[in-house]
């Protein structure tokens, strides 16, 4: 049975412009033109708590099949940064994946969805070891014949380097897709400071000092930031972020610790599948072309989609549900 490849994804004018295939894939726009099918995976969803290991608590959502045949196996959904497990595009793919059979858990990371006083140190991007716990636990409560995950963007990342990680932990993973994941950080930063258009930054750096705020108000007894700090730009926040909370040193030893470039990928036992396109304004493209990959891992580059979005049309739906559907279903 074939599946989609990027090359099928020829939306037309003006959904060829990766700018605006960006902007309307996290719009409230599109969150209310979707039909209501979208959004069928919340209804009789489960709120959980998972163990991250360490007294780390993370949060979900889980969603069982409802169909006469037997589950296909459990589907985890890993948002970006910033995100939720309600992010448009994780219930858009979310949905579609519970009407083709799978069961669905949603996973929120550290400090996001409301989760930020759960856990008294901040969110960074190098904290992986919490999510393949997390991952472990999923896969003890809900056991499957079968496990996928998909991520986007940052989640993407986070799926990857999850599925690198799948075997040692002993987590029974088949199958990992990434869709416009964060490759080279260090890249994708000064990316967005240099080469995107200025909203990009503003964007995510409202949404992220949003977000630090509540993780003050939550913990009013720690000082995390000077007000001053919070009125840098992304790379100097980041910066006072990773010496004033982490033990890298450095902003580039922070990077380099989520990095997946060079031959990171190499010791992929786990298929994975990368899906990006060549107008993705937020994570170059040379980062993917300059990758070295295995036979375990395909790389796909489609010439549209811009960051996350891959929008068909006027009912902003998005190729990679089906994209992502015909790859879990193929398992």
């Amino acid at each position: 049975m074939s599946v989609p490849s990027g090359a099928d994804f020829r939306p037309a004018w003006p959904l060829t412009s990766g700018h605006i295939q960006t902007m309307l894939s996290s719009s409230g726009v599109r969150r209310q033109l979707l039909p209501k099918s979208a959004q069928a995976v919340q209804d009789g969803a489960e709120a959980v708590m998972v163990d991250g290991g360490d007294g780390v608590r993370l949060t979900g959502a889980y969603t069982a099949h409802r169909g006469s045949e037997p589950s296909r196996g459990l589907a985890v959904l890993f948002h970006g940064w910033e995100g939720s497990v309600d992010s448009t595009y994780v219930l858009q793919t979310g949905s579609r994946l519970l009407a083709d059979g799978w069961d669905v858990f949603r996973l929120n990371f550290r400090d996001h969805g409301d989760s930020h006083p759960l856990n008294e140190a901040l969110f960074h991007s190098c904290r992986i070891d919490e999510v393949v716990h997390a991952l472990g636990d999923i896969a003890q409560r809900w056991p499957a014949k079968r496990m996928a995950i998909a991520g986007f963007s940052l989640g993407g990342n986070f799926a990857l380097r999850a599925a690198l990680r799948a075997p040692a932990a002993g987590i029974p993973l088949d199958y990992t897709l990434a869709i416009c994941p964060i490759i080279d950080p260090g890249e994708g930063l000064f990316s967005l400071e240099e080469a995107a258009p200025w909203f990009y930054q503003a964007y995510f750096l409202r949404k992220w000092r949003r977000s630090l705020q509540a993780k003050q108000a939550a913990f009013p007894h720690r000082h995390y930031f000077e007000l001053a700090e919070l009125k840098q730009n992304l790379r100097g926040l980041t910066e006072s972020l990773v010496l004033r909370h982490t033990d890298f040193g450095s902003l580039q030893a922070y990077l380099d610790g989520y990095s997946v470039a060079g031959n990171t990928l190499m010791d992929m036992q786990i298929p994975a599948t990368i899906l990006t396109s060549r107008d993705d304004p937020v994570i170059p493209v040379t980062a993917f072309e300059k990758l070295e990959i295995p036979s375990t891992v395909e790389l796909d580059i489609a010439q549209h989609g811009g960051h996350c979005g891959f929008i068909r049309g006027l009912n902003m739906t998005s190729f990679t549900d089906d994209y992502i559907a015909a790859r879990f279903n193929q398992l």
